[in-house]
């Protein structure tokens, strides 16, 4: 039994900071970080069956082309993600009543919408990208236990090698995304590669403003880092920055679930560029994948 300081449960049966019940959440599921988007995917819905919001976690569920989709909002964070992760699998794999783990295990599937920096010069304003892996700079995954089953070990261990990277930051974590789902959304249209999920906006993405980075050139020393990726079997390159992949998809993996994370770029680290009017441009790629989920 799942003890109440483990797992907040509330009075009306719902999860604890989600507060959505069981039969509100369907197995395809949308993740964005602003809960101001949801509404965005959610006007592609055909039917909306129910709406619920706390906080910053805001949920919508409904049919599109026949298919049931929920359409959840994380904040921003690999540490929001923690939380919506965690629930989203209790809602599914936990009896919240008897508070016990079910036996039949169900599995979701989770694709994160959102968007990120483009670090390489083919990674222009408006590109879709799609994360094979995500390194995650937030340590998050190393609180589980059997992180390392989960994740690539020989990349984390090049990538500190080539960053010559600071035990002060905490050791980062390579989540690997699910192969057939990135195969299933990506297809031919968005470009693979990998994904750096960092712990904040400025600092750790090397962005100088008044405080000066401990490594204020991230980007260009991650700009020539390159791995061979067996599966794919090809030369993944470090393509973007962004704040939730590595988690999405390292405890989707370790709970039993089909995730990954697809960007679009709004600021062409590169370049020096950034589109902050980018809004109405991310509709396409949300119709991309309401498509394709």
């Amino acid at each position: 039994m799942i003890p109440p300081s483990e797992l907040p449960i509330n009075a009306d049966g719902s999860v604890f900071h989600l507060h959505l019940r069981p039969e509100q959440l369907a197995d395809r599921i949308i993740l964005v970080g602003d809960q101001g988007r949801v509404a965005t995917v959610a006007a592609f819905f055909d039917k909306i069956e129910c709406e619920v919001q706390a906080r910053e976690f805001h949920t919508i569920t409904g049919s599109y082309k026949g298919k049931r989709i929920s359409c959840v909002s994380t904040g921003i964070g690999c540490d929001n993600v923690d939380i919506v992760m965690t629930e989203l699998d209790a809602l599914v794999n936990i009896d919240l009543e008897k508070r016990e783990i079910k036996k039949e295990k169900k599995q979701l599937t989770l694709v994160r919408v959102g968007t990120c920096g483009g670090l390489q010069p083919f990674t222009h304003l408006g590109s879709f990208v799609a994360s094979v892996k995500s390194i995650g700079f937030d340590g998050l995954l190393n609180y589980y236990l059997d992180r390392d089953l989960v994740c690539d070990l020989d990349m984390e261990e090049k990538f500190k090698k080539h960053m010559n990277w600071s035990s002060k930051k905490g050791s980062p974590y390579v989540a690997v995304a699910d192969p057939t789902l990135i195969e299933q959304i990506a297809q031919k249209d968005m470009i693979k590669g990998i994904t750096i999920a960092c712990g904040g906006f400025y600092g750790p993405q090397g962005r100088c403003v008044r405080l000066i980075p401990q490594d204020p050139y991230v980007d260009v020393k991650v700009d020539s880092f390159v791995y061979h990726d067996e599966k794919f079997d090809e030369d993944l390159k470090i393509c973007n920055f962004e704040m939730e992949s590595s988690a999405v998809a390292g405890l989707a993996a370790l709970l039993g679930h089909r995730a990954m994370t697809c960007c679009m770029v709004i600021a062409d680290r590169y370049g020096k560029d950034m589109n902050t009017e980018y809004k109405a441009n991310i509709n396409n790629l949300i119709k991309l994948v309401l498509d394709r989920i």
